[in-house]
């Protein structure tokens, strides 16, 4: 099975680096990490990573999987890679995401009628492309499986692997990962931190998140015009 993982500029790797650390820990998985050009990619805090695969050169995937962080937000009206989702959807077995990819597979039109997740400070904006929202580490829907914010992207692994081959395997993949959650405090949610810290993080995302809705409610009229036939 092929798996194509979209990398693009301002990503959050840890969206991607996460779920391809699961994959390749299974044989049956070629992993493709897939952008416009075969130049190094640099995500949101500069750490670069390299192509394997141009949009003109991918093989069809079986399991189609798109990331979130910063960029995703100009990829939601850029047609090229909207396109090129449409596209690999088409053929592809299971259609995912991690974070916020979860708004550009909705972009592209590939999430409508589906239950979805999302990073928590997002997850209202699926609601605009006709995604129900669901406040879940991982998110299982038909084919559709989408991971919440950055850290659910090795839980998303794990559960798709699961399905894939067995939950036998996947537990064997995770103890190899020494994958054993402790973190130092808790609060890793809106529902498990602290009220001041949610209101201070939610204070200092507000201008981030603002734009993001724009362009959300931007490429949400674009979707509905095309499908409308505009």
């Amino acid at each position: 099975m092929r798996v194509v993982m979209l990398a693009f500029p301002r990503m959050t790797q840890l969206d991607l680096t996460g779920p391809f650390e699961v994959f390749t820990r299974f044989k049956e998985l070629t992993v493709d990490l897939v952008w416009k050009t075969a130049e190094p990619v640099s995500d949101a805090s500069g750490l670069r990573l390299v192509p394997s695969k141009t949009f003109a050169d991918c093989p069809q995937a079986d399991i189609l999987f798109v990331p979130g962080g910063p960029g995703q937000m100009g990829l939601m009206e850029d047609q090229e890679t909207l396109d090129f989702l449409r596209d690999q959807a088409e053929g592809a077995t299971w259609i995912t995401s991690v974070c916020t990819g979860s708004l550009v597979l909705a972009a592209a039109g590939l999430l409508a009628g589906y239950r979805a997740t999302c990073h928590w400070s997002s997850i209202d904006q699926l609601a605009l492309f006709g995604v129900e929202p669901v406040h879940q580490r991982v998110v299982v829907d038909r084919n559709r499986v989408t991971g919440a914010g950055v850290t659910s992207g090795i839980d998303f692994g794990l559960t798709l692997t699961a399905m894939l081959f067995g939950e036998e395997r996947a537990r064997r993949a995770q103890l190899g990962m020494e994958y054993d959650p402790a973190p130092p405090f808790a609060g890793g949610t809106p529902s498990s931190a602290p009220a001041e810290t949610v209101r201070a993080v939610t204070e200092a995302m507000k201008p981030f998140i603002a734009e993001r809705m724009a362009i959300s409610k931007r490429a949400a009229e674009v979707l509905a015009r095309r499908g409308a036939g505009e």
